[in-house]
């Protein structure tokens, strides 16, 4: 069971103030770690969070990244976080992802204990829970705005550039993630040149699909490059659209890599939302989890 001092507190009240007013929030690395290490997070618990990229799957439809997942709930009626049964994932040009796997049905393979009974990804839950309980968002067509359950689909991801393929952390450009918070954090790097996987938060004015050198100036509401581990971003996703800037090998003649833990959390879904056949509430069976919380409100 985590808790956290005054000190810690008053820190995640001004990034809520910042989330609530701007509509996302960029975290620095420094001020992630203290915070965990407030949550009890040590170091082997970190350096194990470094390495999960080393294990993960191919994605079932991007060539260039490697990607497991895993469902949690997040329920605030009982103040627990525990893990849902499997579901594939889909996301629909409706909700602001145009891609060409745009409406697809995908599964990908499930995490494991390595990350999920990890104490820096246990607190990377918890965080997200606390910043974004309360927070009011535009509501998207189909969503349970009252229940205090929300789910949390977890995407620990690789994108990797080599020599015949350049990698896009966000190979759709701007868009949506379909849900209500994105939060994602930087795990690590390999190779990855200076200048690579820029953040940009739009407007959301800004068309879909344009890509991020292509976008008007004018509706870029801010800027981010994370590089440090746990470098942190959160987004209140269906007010904000987004997009990155590709891996650049540093090497051209080697491979780059760069890792990530994304975080995509919205409420339950009703019937005519393209994901309400895959929206289960069951806990997990075979790798349960369950996480008792001590709520810190930072509003």
């Amino acid at each position: 069971m985590f808790i956290m001092d005054n000190y810690i507190t008053n820190m995640l009240t001004e990034i809520k103030n910042v989330y609530v007013k701007e509509r996302f929030v960029s975290i620095d690395a420094k001020d992630m770690l203290r915070i965990l290490e407030s949550m009890g997070v040590r170091d082997d618990d970190f350096a194990a969070l470094k390495n999960v990229g080393d294990h993960l799957a191919p994605d079932p439809t991007l060539p260039f990244r490697r990607t497991n997942g895993g469902r949690f709930c997040l329920d605030y009626s009982d103040e627990r976080i525990y893990r849902l049964e499997f579901q594939p994932f889909v996301l629909s040009v409706e909700e602001d992802f145009v891609r060409h796997d745009s409406g697809m049905v995908r599964s990908f393979r499930g995490i494991g204990d390595n990350l999920q009974l990890n104490k820096a990804f246990q607190a990377l839950l918890v965080l997200k829970y606390v910043i974004i309980r309360d927070v009011q968002v535009s509501p998207r067509p189909n969503i349970d705005t009252v229940s205090s359950k929300w789910v949390s689909t977890v995407y620990p991801t690789r994108t990797i550039t080599t020599p015949n393929l350049l990698g896009e952390p966000a190979l759709e450009g701007v868009h949506s993630d379909g849900v209500d918070h994105t939060m994602t954090s930087f795990l690590g790097s390999n190779n990855m040149r200076d200048d690579s996987a820029c953040t940009f938060i739009h407007d959301m004015k800004e068309v879909n699909a344009t890509r991020w050198d292509r976008t008007n100036p004018d509706l870029i509401l801010g800027k981010f490059q994370h590089k440090k581990f746990l470098d942190t971003v959160l987004i209140v996703d269906h007010e904000r659209k987004h997009s990155l800037s590709p891996v650049y090998a540093h090497l051209p003649q080697e491979k780059a890599t760069r890792d990530v833990l994304i975080f995509f959390t919205r409420r339950p879904t009703r019937p005519g939302h393209i994901s309400f056949p895959y929206d289960s509430f069951i806990p997990h069976r075979e790798f349960p989890v369950d996480i008792s919380i001590v709520e810190l409100s930072p509003a």
